[in-house]
C-alpha cells in the first residue's frame, strides 16, 4: 500500500487529508504526521492513526513529543527533519502555511516523490528553485489547491499542449464582493474570516477577502502550467491566466483551447476532492466528494473582478510578470 507523509497535519488540510484517508477503499499506510508546535493536536492524531515518525517542527518541544507518544513511534524534532521524513514516503501531502513550506517541498521533490502541494507559497516565492527539483526523475507535482487540482482535471482532457489558449481561475469574490474601497476601510477580521463558501485555514481565508490568495493562485497557475508547451507545460504566460468571479464556488476553474472550447471542472466546494484527486493520481476515490445536486444548485453566475477595491489582485500580476524573485517580495509582504 502507497505511504503517505501529512505535513502540517494538525492543519486545515492535514485534518481533511486524514478524513480522505479513512474513507479510501484501497487503503493506505500512514507513515509521517508533523506539525509546527501543536504538540498535543499532534499526539491525538498519532494514536490515532499510528505512524512510524512523529515531527514537531519546534525542537524545545522535542521532549514533550516523546512523552505523549505511544510505544514504536519515533519522535523526531526541527524543520530539516520534518523535510527529511516526508521525502522517506510514497506520497507527501504538504499541508504546511506559508514560505515554511518550501522545505518539504524542495525535499520530497529533489527524493523523485510525488507532492501533494497545498503550499502554494513555495512555488511562488521560490519558483526557479522548485522548477529545477521538478526536473528530478520520478518527481511528480500534483496541485490540491481547488482550482488547480480543477485545471490538472481539465488538461487530462486534451492531448496536445499547444493547444491551450488561456486559463480562466475562478473566486469567490471573498466576504467583500461588491463592495467599494471606502466600504473596506471599517471592516474587521471578524468579517474577513467569514468566508461566505469555503472552511479553511484563518491565513487563506483573510488572504481570499484581500482577493491576494487569487492573486498568488495566478502566479502558481503559471508556475505549475505555463512552461513551455511540452512534457512540463503548456505554453500559457502570466497574461493567459484570467480572474472570474463566481460567488457560489461550484465552477473551480476552467481552460479554454484554441478552437473555443473551454472545459470546466464542477463540484460543490470540499477541499476533500482536491486531496483525495492528489493522493490517487492517476486514479479516482470512489468516494463522491463534492457531488452536485444538479436539481437544486440553481444559478451560477460570473462576473469581473474590481482591481480599485482589491488591489492586490493588481499586484500579483505585477509581481508575477516582473519574475525573478518578485513573487517573494509579494509573498513576503503578504506573509
Amino acid at each position: 500500500m502507497p505511504t503517505v507523509a501529512i505535513a502540517g497535519s494538525t492543519g486545515s488540510i492535514g485534518t481533511q487529508t486524514l478524513e480522505v484517508l479513512e474513507d479510501a477503499v484501497d487503503g493506505y499506510v500512514v507513515d509521517s504526521l508533523a506539525a509546527g508546535s501543536s504538540v498535543a493536536e499532534l499526539v491525538a492524531q498519532v494514536h490515532l492513526v499510528r505512524p512510524r515518525v512523529a515531527v514537531i517542527g519546534d525542537e524545545s518541544k522535542l521532549g514533550e513529543l516523546r512523552r505523549g507518544l505511544p510505544p514504536g513511534v519515533e519522535a523526531r524534532a526541527g524543520v530539516a527533519a520534518m523535510a527529511e521524513t516526508a521525502a522517506e514516503a510514497d506520497v507527501t501531502v504538504n499541508g504546511i502555511v506559508g514560505f515554511a513550506g518550501l522545505h518539504v517541498t524542495l525535499a520530497c521533490l529533489e527524493a523523485g516523490k510525488r507532492l501533494a502541494l497545498a503550499n502554494k507559497e513555495s512555488l511562488i516565492a521560490a519558483g526557479p528553485v522548485v522548477q529545477r527539483a521538478r526536473s528530478t526523475p520520478g518527481a511528480e507535482l500534483v496541485p490540491v489547491d481547488s482550482e488547480h487540482a480543477a485545471i490538472h482535471m481539465c488538461l487530462r482532457a486534451n492531448d496536445n499542449r499547444s493547444r491551450v489558449h488561456r486559463i480562466q481561475l475562478t473566486a469567490s469574490g471573498g466576504p467583500f464582493r461588491g463592495r467599494a474601497a471606502a466600504e473596506l476601510e471599517s471592516v474587521t477580521i471578524g468579517q474577513a474570516l467569514a468566508h461566505p463558501t469555503w472552511s479553511m485555514g484563518p491565513k487563506i481565508t483573510i488572504d481570499s477577502s484581500t482577493l491576494m490568495n487569487k492573486g498568488l493562485e495566478v502566479i502558481e497557475a503559471n508556475e505549475l502550467f505555463g512552461l513551455p508547451a511540452g512534457d512540463a507545460g503548456y505554453g500559457i504566460t502570466l497574461d493567459d491566466v484570467d480572474v472570474v468571479v463566481h460567488p457560489q464556488s461550484i465552477v473551480h476553474s476552467m481552460v479554454t483551447f484554441t478552437d473555443g472550447a473551454t472545459i470546466a471542472q464542477l463540484s460543490m466546494p470540499t477541499m476533500k476532492l482536491p486531496i483525495a484527486y492528489a493522493l490517487a493520481y492517476p486514479d479516482r476515490f470512489e468516494t463522491p466528494y463534492g457531488a452536485i445536486d444538479w436539481a437544486t444548485v440553481g444559478t451560477l453566475e460570473f462576473g469581473v473582478a474590481d482591481n480599485e477595491a482589491f488591489p492586490c489582485l493588481g499586484l500579483a500580476y505585477q509581481a508575477g510578470r516582473t519574475g525573478g524573485t518578485a513573487p517573494a517580495w509579494l509573498n513576503a509582504g503578504n506573509e
